[in-house]
């Protein structure tokens, strides 16, 4: 196969995209919620994987986390990996890691990106849900779940097991 050839096969593959978030709690066990300026609802701390240009998964976490909260803090283990189909667009692979518990003194330390962010909330697991929409609420409490229960990533589609 030639040069051309295999850049022609590569271009006529499918097509996905790739997101990583991270999922920070307080000591009493509520989330950190971001509310973008861009659409409606809240959000995780995350953005999408910058794949053109090598950028990994865990590594856009920690890129995200920095730019949008001012935290630069080291993903902790893969929570969740869900596949998200949607209109008009390619499919999602979305990234959940695990941000730790954050004390009073780094919640402090919080700058939101003002260019895309408005404000930022802790929210109560049972409230996950009514902040987040589409599969972001299921599969952040499947990554609570996770958590809770000390094991590997779980592996979702729109937010729900896969299996």
């Amino acid at each position: 196969m030639t040069t051309n050839d295999y850049a022609t096969y590569i271009a006529g593959l499918p097509r996905v995209l790739a997101g990583a978030a991270t999922l920070f709690r307080d000591a009493e066990g509520r989330v950190l919620l971001v509310e973008p300026n861009y659409r409606e609802g809240w959000t995780l701390p995350g953005g999408t994987v910058e794949s053109d240009d090598g950028e990994t998964p865990r590594r856009a976490a920690r890129r995200e986390t920095l730019e949008e909260i001012g935290l630069d803090v080291e993903p902790g283990a893969l929570l969740a990996v869900d596949w998200v189909l949607g209109r008009g667009r390619p499919p999602i692979v979305a990234y959940v890691y695990d941000g730790g518990v954050l004390d009073g003194e780094r919640f402090r330390e919080i700058r939101l990106q003002a260019e895309e962010l408005l404000s930022w909330k802790l929210v109560a697991p049972e409230e996950i849900t009514t902040y987040l929409p589409g599969a972001l609420g299921p599969r952040v409490l499947a990554a609570l779940d996770a958590l809770a229960e000390g094991r590997g990533p779980v592996e979702l589609e729109n937010g729900r097991p896969a299996r």
